[in-house]
Formats: C-alpha cells, structure tokens, sequence
C-alpha cells in the first residue's frame, strides 16, 4: 500500500503548490507597487498629462513685418494669396500614403504628380530638392499661386481632396521696386525645423512649427524683430477629437517694421549700371589673353560718407528673391547653388575676397607719410623695378621720371610704391628683422583691413592682410604639404609654378620677402580685401577720417507705429592720419578725375560744382584675366564698384560709376549742366518715412526729404529740440520724428 496522504498531495506536489503561491503573490505586490507609483506617486503628473491630450492647438502665423526702403517703400513685404497645402499626417492614414489625392492634386493644379509628390516628401541628406524642412506636423504648402477656380474645386470636393486645404494666406513678397532687386541684401525665408523649435524653447520667445525664419541678408539679422510672435488658441476636445471648448487664447503679435538706408531708386541704377558694365566688358578685347573679358561677376556698393550707411549694394550674378516663396522648384535651387551660375546667392559686396590692385595705394601713402618718407618729396617712377635680378614693371612700361606721391596716385605709378616699400624692408631688417615698424601692414589694419566691418548682414568675410604674423601662420598650416612636394620633385629641373613654390616655401616660407613687400604695396600679391572694406575706406577719407561700422538697418518701427527704435550710425575709429596728410591724398584723388587715370572717362565733368575723387585699379590674378577696381567719392557718397575678370579700373568701371553719379546729383549725361529736382538722391535721406495715425508707415516723396535735409541736415546745430522753420509745416512731422529726433515743432 502507497504512503501517500489523504489529501492526495505527496511532497513534491506541495513544494511546488507553494512556489506557485510565491510567483502569485510577488506578481500582486509588484503589480500593486505599480499601480501605487502610477496613481499615487506620480499621479498628478499623469493626470495633467491626460489633461493635455484634451487640449488642441491652433497656431495663428503672426504677419511678418515689412523691410522698407529710406523713403518707406516696401524691399520685402506680405500680399494675400491663395495657398493650397497638405497635411502630411492625414496623408500617411490613408491606405496608399495618399498618392491618390496627390495625383487628384496635382491634375486640378496644372502640376505633374511626381513634383506634388516631392514637395511633402522630408527633407533629409540623401534627399535632393525640392522637400519638406520644417515640421512634418505643420500643412506642407504646395503652391501659393492658386486661382479661385482651383481652390473652390479642392474646398467643394473634400472627399476627393482629404488632408487637403486651400485658403488665403498672407504670404512674403519682394515687389522690387524701380526694378530694385536687392537679393542678397534682403536675403529669403524657409520654414523652421524641428531642431530650431526646441533650441528656441530656451529663450523668452520660442519658435512655433508654422514659422518661417530668415536665412540670409535682412530677414535673418533682424529675424526676430521682423517676425513677431505667432497666436495660438488651446482648444478642449474629447477622446473622438471634438472641440467641446476654449481653454486659452493668446493673439499673434505683429512684427516690426524695418526701415532700411537703402534707396529703391539708387539700387536699381546701381544695379542696372553695374550689369550693363559687365556686358560692355564682354565685348571688350583682351590684349593679354586675346579674348574678350569674361566679367564672370562683380558688386557695387554706395555708401553715406557721414554715417556709413548703405544706400545701394548691387551683385552679380544675382537672383529672384520671390524663387524662394512658396518653396524653391529644384531646377531653381539647382541653378542657384550650381557652380555654373557662379554662386548668385552669394553677397559678393561683403562675401567677395579679390586683391584690390591700385586702389590699396591711399594706403600705401598713409603708411610712407607715416614712416617719415617726405609728403612733399620726389621719388623716381621709372619702368621696372628690379630686385636681385628679379624684375617688377610699371603698369604698361610708362615711365615720369621722378614724381611726387600725389602725382604717383593720380597716374598710378607702380615704381613709385615698390621703391618705398622696398626701402622700409630693408630699414625693417630685411629677412632678418629685429624691431620692424611694419609700418605698411600696421597701417593697414589701422585703416580696418584684416577685420570684418561688423556690418549687419550675416557671413560677412574678413580679407587679409598678408603680414608677418599671417606668414608664420600660413607656413605652419601648409609646411608639411610644401615639404612633402618639394621631397618628391627635389630632382625636377623646371617644375610647374606651384610646385616651384612649395619647393621654395618649404625651408623658410614664413619669412617675409622683398618681393612680398613690393607686390604689396600695389594692393597685389596675398592682399584681399572686399567692397564693403574699401567703400569704408574711402569714405573715411571723405569725411575727414571716421572708420563707421557700415550699417543697412536704419530703424525698426512696432506695427502699431508707437515705438521707434532707431539704429545709431557706430563710429568704429580713426584714420591713422593727420588732417594735412588726408588734405593731400584727397587733393591727389581729385586728380586722378581731372588728369589721371581715370580722366578719359570724365570729359566734363562739373568739378568745380560737384567735386569728384577716385582711384583707378587693375589688379592681376594668377590664371585669370584682370580685376577692375573703381573707387570713388563726392562731399556725401561714396561708390565702389568692382568686376572680376572686367578689365582695367576705370575701362571696366568707370562710365557705370559715371553713370551712378549722374542719376544720384541729376547731371545730364556726358555734360557739367546740373538739375538737382531730376537727381534721385542729391543729398542723404536723413529722416525716417512718415507714420499714419493707424501704425501704417507711409513713403515720402524725394522733394520732402530734400527740403527735410537742407533744413537739418546741413544745419549747424541742428540736434534734439531744434524747430524747424514754419514752411515745414505742409511736410507733416511725425510721430516717428519726435520719438527719433526729439524734435519740436510749430
């Protein structure tokens, strides 16, 4: 007879019965501690989440406030257009991702299917444009050009057209005025992206997914004044996603306005002069590479000499601005960012490094005068310079015999420079210095060069000035690189030209070298500065020595008009020059208009009216033709002008800056006879446009500013408080003047 209990459970059964009960009750206290944690512990926290997921948001885009120019006409603004967009999560509920309604789409709007497709398709490395960038939970637009037809087809057919909408939406716009372009000044927008939302977070005025924000020029310096701040409204929905209430409200704030330096009217001269400049230098001939010039580019800057403002900045290639509204087409980006196009997008104004060829020569007389070199002395201009038996020509071979350092910049005179130069080399010690002054490289940085201007537009480039400490600097960085090439053609008998020169760099390639002191006292050699550098530069002479931090933003004005925030021209420093040295090179720089090198180009000119100084320069590039360097100024403006591949200074550019000049002042073309009321701009603008009751600015006409500016900008002691005479009256002053000038008025 078994031994096996009335229970009928023997040991085995029982230990494992008690096990079992083991794994229950520890599953009852681990799912208890759970439901402890969830409810009790961090019960509040998920209850307001819960609370959260009731709550809907709808972000209202705040009106992005308009880029104006000096007068108040609208450079970049917002117009109603009827946009059709898709919703990208609706989209991908529907069974086939919703090509379906794509292809409908794309059949209402005149679009092929594949390029509605591609514009709700993300944007990531691998994928080419055109894509989505911003948030994929925002409606993706597809097009801001929509007739009332197309859109009446989509709303009235909406089960044909889910996760799609098509209604009026504010939109940014570039009217170009006067056919003012102005694309790299201006810049464009693009939605924000996911990265940029939750970086935002962290400041007081967080990015909401619906935003665009600018990526380049004006509209991304002044991003933040310009867009405002998008409204939202929190609605209360249940769980089938039906709105059952308002929880909150917040209104968009409008942006600012930005009232700009820049005149419609003188950008597009400029612009149209420094394009018809370009295509008469691709008709021009080349006697050095038996071609005509290429003219691949080119930029044009004008400037206020007492202030620093930019008044006109023209670029070529450039672009439409309005390409980028609505989201660029890929053949569009493509061609902007092809190397073909040569890089429109590109503000060659502040971007574009080039030697400056002759018109480095203002400097190169500051840093004589200031090495104790005689103003009033003679020095020998003869044909060739020669150094060891290496030889360095005049310009074309001319020959003056022995000139003044005025009579040098009036003609251009290369000899001249080389032999300063070379002369404070050797006073230096030569190769092997002690103490140098290096008064020609400090006095070129005294003059900015080497630095960025601090202008507000963004990606501005810095130059060069090619010294002592760059010369180490580069050898370190490249030294290895020379040395391994020199080591592999140690044995070559006449090796190309840039492996000759890392052979020759290789051992002391940081030491500067007379030769490098000669080819940059021309403005050649490693030297590269930018037009906005040299437009600073020259209208410092101008004013009597004030370095301004070139500014293009003038003021930003709220959408209501009540507060105006201006921006202050900023005096950066000082010429490092005396009143009489700079008296001399501006006297000198008359010259070059009058009977230099610039002279055959102003036949006529009304110099005893309208004082004009300039400087000439063709600076040489190394496999390609040269640069034209055209660097110009009155009592108020000053206009640089550069083109590369262009040709000579003032046959590259001369007539363009003629030209300018004739519009600005009213000059009839090709004479001295002046008609100050047909002149664009024949004095600066110097107030700001006028503000309507209702916040609306309103632009004022060229007599208003004239008759504003010979009343106060003239005026000695014409600061806060001043009255203005009572014939001012019919002008209206303005809110946005008091606020600005502090003015009173009768």
């Amino acid at each position: 007879m078994s031994n096996i209990p009335e229970t009928g459970r023997n040991s085995r059964i029982t230990i494992r019965l008690v096990i079992l009960q083991v794994l229950v009750f520890s599953l009852l206290l681990t799912l208890g501690g759970r439901l402890w944690y969830l409810q009790i512990r961090n019960g509040q926290e998920y209850d307001a989440q819960a609370n959260h997921n009731q709550i809907q948001q709808v972000v209202t885009p705040a009106v992005r406030g308009s880029i104006l120019d000096d007068r108040g006409v609208p450079l970049a603004d917002n117009e109603t257009r009827l946009v059709v967009s898709a919703s990208r999560t609706d989209l991908l509920e529907q069974a086939d991702d919703g090509k379906a309604v794509l292809t409908r789409l794309a059949a209402v709007l005149g679009m092929q299917p594949q390029d509605v497709m591609d514009k709700v398709r993300l944007c990531d490395a691998k994928t080419p444009r055109p894509c989505w960038n911003g948030s994929p939970y925002q409606p993706i637009p597809i097009t801001d050009s929509a007739t009332t037809q197309q859109a009446l087809q989509i709303m009235e057919r909406r089960e044909d057209f889910p996760g799609i909408t098509a209604e009026p939406t504010a939109v940014r716009a570039y009217p170009g005025p006067d056919k003012a372009n102005a694309a790299q000044v201006l810049g464009y927008l693009s939605p924000v992206t996911d990265q940029e939302v939750a970086a935002s977070e962290k400041t007081g005025n967080p990015l909401q997914r619906s935003d665009q924000i600018g990526r380049s020029g004006l509209e991304s310096v002044y991003d933040s004044q310009l867009r405002g701040k998008a409204g939202v409204t929190s609605y209360q929905v249940d769980n089938l996603g039906r709105v059952i209430g308002k929880a909150g409200d917040t209104p968009a704030v409008p942006g600012d306005n930005l009232v700009t330096s820049i005149d419609a009217k003188v950008q597009a001269v400029t612009e149209k002069e420094l394009n018809a400049a370009m295509k008469a230098a691709r008709k021009t001939y080349d006697t050095v590479t038996h071609e005509n010039y290429k003219a691949d580019s080119g930029s044009a800057v004008v400037m206020d000499n007492h202030t620093g403002q930019i008044i006109a900045m023209a670029n070529e290639p450039t672009y439409d601005p309005n390409e980028w509204v609505g989201g660029i087409s890929a053949k569009n980006y493509a061609a902007l960012t092809d190397a073909k196009s040569n890089y429109p997008l590109l503000n060659r104004a502040i971007q574009g490094e080039s030697a400056p060829g002759s018109t480095f020569k203002v400097v190169s007389t500051s840093a004589a005068v200031r090495a104790g070199y005689d103003i009033d002395g003679e020095y020998p201009c003869t044909q060739s310079f020669n150094i060891g038996g290496q030889v360095f020509n005049n310009f074309e071979g001319e020959n003056y015999g022995d000139i003044t350092l005025a009579r040098a910049l009036e003609v251009s005179c290369d000899t001249v420079f080389y032999g300063l130069s070379y002369d404070q080399w050797k006073k230096d010690g030569g190769i092997n210095p002690k103490h140098p002054k290096d008064y020609f490289y400090t006095t070129a940085h005294e003059f900015g060069l080497g630095a960025k201007t601090g202008i507000d537009l963004p990606s501005e480039v810095s130059g060069r000035v090619p010294d002592r400490q760059w010369k180490q600097s580069y050898w370190d960085a490249n030294k290895a690189d020379w040395c391994a090439t020199a080591k592999k053609h140690k044995n070559d008998t006449n090796p190309p030209l840039k492996i000759a020169i890392a052979i020759e760099n290789c051992p002391d390639g940081y030491q500067l070298r007379p030769g490098d002191s000669v080819n940059y006292a021309i403005g050649q050699g490693d030297t590269l500065v930018t037009p906005v550098q040299m437009a600073r530069i020259y209208a410092a002479i101008a004013n009597g020595g004030t370095l301004y931090q070139p500014s293009v933003g003038k003021a930003v004005i709220s959408a209501d008009g009540k507060t105006v925030t201006p921006i202050t021209p900023k005096v950066d420093a000082k010429l490092p020059d005396s009143q009489a040295t700079l008296k001399y090179i501006n006297q000198a720089l008359a010259g070059v208009v009058t009977e230099g090198t610039a002279g055959w180009k102003f036949g006529g000119w009304p110099q005893n009216k309208i004082p004009l100084h300039a400087k000439t320069g063709t600076a040489e590039v190394s496999g390609k033709q040269t640069t034209s360097w055209f660097d110009t100024y009155t009592k108020d403006y000053t206009v640089v002008m550069t083109i590369s591949q262009g040709g000579t200074g003032s046959g590259g550019s001369g007539e363009a800056v003629r030209r300018i000049y004739e519009a600005m002042y009213g000059i009839k073309k090709d004479t001295d006879q002046i008609d100050p009321s047909k002149g664009i701009m024949p004095k600066p603008v110097t107030a700001l446009p006028k503000i309507s009751d209702d916040g609306a600015v309103v632009a004022r006409s060229a007599a208003d500013f004239t008759r504003f500016a010979d009343e106060f900008a003239d005026t000695p002691g014409n600061g806060p408080g001043r009255t203005p005479a009572p014939e001012l009256a019919a002008l209206t002053p303005t809110r946005t003047e008091k606020l600005l000038y502090g003015r009173k008025y009768t």
